[in-house]
């Protein structure tokens, strides 16, 4: 049985195609050729991190959020940012009595924003700043799982990435959906790791469905 969900943020709820443009703006570099090089690094397996080292070694993104904010450019995100299909999707699953929760590597300051946008329609809201573990770090997926009033494989984790998402959430002990949006889900769509995921989807309206199949055949 699935009785609780918990959802990535970043290019699973959130939409991040403008918030990868300021960066560009911030470094200084067109947009096109920003997101060209953050692609090729995800596709090569690296870290996305990496991508903001070809324009400026020495990167270190703490500190560069630290001074967007400081020049009044602090990255963000709002309503109009999130993918269409959330706040159907989510209203369908609360309607059918899961247990819906939101976790992701993010920022304090992503988790002020989190719980303005989404107080009411979820249960829990985590981020790695709040625990003190970032995804895919086991400890990340254990505290989730102290949260989270069901037992391990009744959680089911949504993400678009099988590196940070699927693959870690899965050795928790976890049921899992990839989602194929953003650069991770389109660019490891094929990885034969991909087929570990409980679902595949390409929407999360998808979600009610196939949950509810899922209930009725453990039944």
């Amino acid at each position: 049985m699935i009785r609780a969900v918990v959802f990535d943020v970043g290019e699973c709820l959130v939409d991040e195609t403008r918030e990868y443009g300021t960066w560009a703006d911030w470094l200084g570099v067109p947009r096109h050729t920003f997101v060209a090089q953050f692609g090729a690094v995800i596709a090569e397996g690296r870290d996305y991190r990496e991508a903001f080292q070809v324009f400026r070694p020495g990167f270190d993104l703490h500190e560069e959020r630290e001074k967007r904010a400081a020049a009044g450019q602090p990255e963000t995100f709002g309503e109009e940012d999130l993918y269409p299909d959330v706040r159907p999707a989510l209203a369908r699953l609360r309607a059918d009595g899961l247990w819906l929760a939101i976790a992701g590597n993010q920022t304090v300051r992503a988790g002020t924003i989190l719980r303005q946008l989404f107080s009411d329609d979820v249960d829990l809201i985590g981020t790695s700043d709040d625990w003190g573990a970032s995804k895919p770090d086991p400890a990340f997926f254990e505290r989730v799982a102290a949260a989270v009033p069901a037992e391990p494989d009744e959680i089911l984790y949504v993400g678009d990435r099988l590196d940070n998402d699927v693959l870690p959430a899965a050795r928790a002990g976890m049921q899992t959906a990839l989602i194929r949006r953003g650069p991770w889900g389109w660019i490891q769509q094929h990885d034969p790791a991909a087929d570990r995921a409980t679902f595949r989807i390409d929407s999360l309206t998808q979600l009610p469905e196939l949950i509810a199949k899922a209930n009725a055949g453990a039944n």
